[in-house]
């Protein structure tokens, strides 16, 4: 039989972080907590959703992009009442004829949408599904939770075809256990006492989830290479694994130390941080908690070692930004009032954006047949030779691309100024303007190799419309 599993995987790391040390400086007494190291920080035109959808896109490079099915996992969708992995599916130009699903309201939901592709694929004995958990989870200023959630994203296919980690087994435990909770008006994190959590939660959960799979498939804790688990508490993390049986070398670093705790995207980042090292015949172990656990064993295959660029992960999670002040990760946040915003409206007309779809979420120009010159937006008279209605249709976003002029404007009103735009010309063909994001401005420079990212372009509170686009980032290793 053949076997089913991970056929690729990616992930999107924001790539600002905020110090706990600088959190704790500007509250002062009204912090709680503090404590080392950085969280990761979405930019101001990032969401869950556009974390996704960039995921999704390092997962799928080298790919054929043939899916049957998308899920997207989170506890934080753009929308209450609007299917956020058909917007994904949507953005990534993977058509219409797909199953898409998103699984919500869990932060063991990204475990559990795995579990359902594995499922699902097994089941048709065919297929591949992408799968990818965002959150982008706010604690309330000066609380212990603001201290540890970070902002993260990761994608893998599910498949059988090229499996580079075949999918073994899972156990599952469903628990409702009061740790985390929200209404659907609010919007910071609302939790018990820390240290019931700390007491009742992840120490005694997640054992008896792991202790529960050793004893449905009768193995050790010798047996496995790596085990991934989430926890926000550093100090806690290691003695829940020397608890299970599980040695310092076979545990896999405390994600919420290097990026805080990524909500539903924390159990998929922590398998992609395992699979980065992995080598072949090591078999791997990643536990979710939330409303109980679920435990995915993993065992990886030669061709691992096929997969090109590994190793990015811990480049990744040098490769950042600081913020300077607490105030900037208000703004960021919509926490911290802008007056000089409140004119500022996007397309808010969601029948455009519906007839405009593979333009705006998609990227799509044309490009002519006449003289195949690739042009954005979709045109009916060629920019080069004006044939006219001769015309294919033509993706720009998957292109190599390189910045060929800029401006660089401090007086144009932007959250995280200065405000940067420039033309970017893509690879084959093609030139159009768009704004630079995740930059250091005395970086940039006329012909660097940039390359397109999903984005939160606005998000209208009054009519209840969040709205996307792409803008350039400067392309890091």
């Amino acid at each position: 039989m053949t076997s089913v599993g991970i056929t690729s995987y990616g992930y999107h790391l924001p790539w600002y972080r905020l110090s706990r040390k600088t959190i704790s400086a500007a509250l002062g007494a009204l912090g709680k907590g503090g404590g080392a190291g950085d969280k990761a920080v979405a930019g101001y035109d990032e969401d869950s959703m556009s974390m996704a959808v960039n995921a999704c896109i390092d997962c799928l490079k080298n790919t054929d992009k043939k899916i049957d099915g998308v899920i997207f996992a989170t506890t934080t969708a753009p929308y209450r009442e609007r299917e956020s992995a058909g917007i994904i599916a949507t953005a990534l130009d993977l058509g219409s004829g797909l199953r898409t699903a998103d699984f919500a309201d869990s932060l063991k939901s990204g475990t559990s949408a795995i579990n359902f592709a594995c499922d699902a694929v097994t089941a048709a004995g065919k297929g591949t599904y992408l799968v990818c958990g965002a959150d982008c989870r706010l604690g309330s200023p000066g609380s212990a939770d603001e201290m540890t959630v970070g902002d993260g994203a990761a994608a893998v296919t599910i498949g059988n075809d090229n499996v580079v980690a075949s999918f073994e087994g899972s156990f599952s435990l469903s628990y409702d256990f009061p740790d985390y909770r929200r209404l659907d008006k609010d919007r910071f994190l609302r939790s018990v006492e820390e240290r019931f959590v700390r007491e009742e939660g992840y120490p005694k959960i997640i054992p008896q989830a792991v202790k529960g799979f050793l004893k449905k498939y009768d193995m050790e804790p010798k047996d496995f290479a790596k085990i991934a688990f989430s926890c926000p508490n550093a100090r806690e993390h290691g003695t829940i694994a020397t608890r299970i049986g599980f040695q310092p070398a076979q545990v896999a670093p405390a994600l919420a130390s290097l990026t805080g705790d990524l909500g539903a995207a924390s159990p998929l980042v922590n398998l992609v941080m395992v699979l980065e090292d992995a080598k072949p015949g090591d078999n791997i172990l990643v536990v979710s908690h939330g409303n109980g656990a679920e435990v995915l064993y993993f065992k990886v295959t030669e061709n691992i070692d096929k997969v090109s660029n590994r190793g990015r992960f811990q480049k990744s999670l040098n490769n950042t930004q600081k913020l300077a002040t607490y105030e900037k990760y208000l703004a960021f946040r919509g926490l911290l009032a802008l007056p000089i915003f409140d004119d500022i409206e996007g397309i808010t007309e969601l029948p455009l954006v519906w007839r405009s779809r593979k333009e705006i979420y998609a990227l799509h120009g044309t490009k002519c047949k006449v003289c195949g010159t690739p042009q954005y937006p979709p045109q009916r008279i060629c920019v080069q030779c004006q044939a006219v209605d001769q015309m294919d249709d033509y993706a720009f976003a998957d292109k190599k691309a390189s910045l060929f002029s800029f401006t660089i404007d401090y007086a144009s009103p932007n959250i995280n100024p200065p405000l940067v735009y420039g033309y970017i010309d893509f690879e084959g063909g093609g030139r159009f303007v768009f704004e630079l994001t995740d930059f250091d401005p005395g970086s940039i420079k006329t012909g660097m190799p940039v390359e397109m990212s999903f984005r939160r372009k606005y998000r209208d509170e009054i009519r209840g419309i969040v709205g996307y686009y792409w803008k350039a980032v400067p392309k890091r290793d």
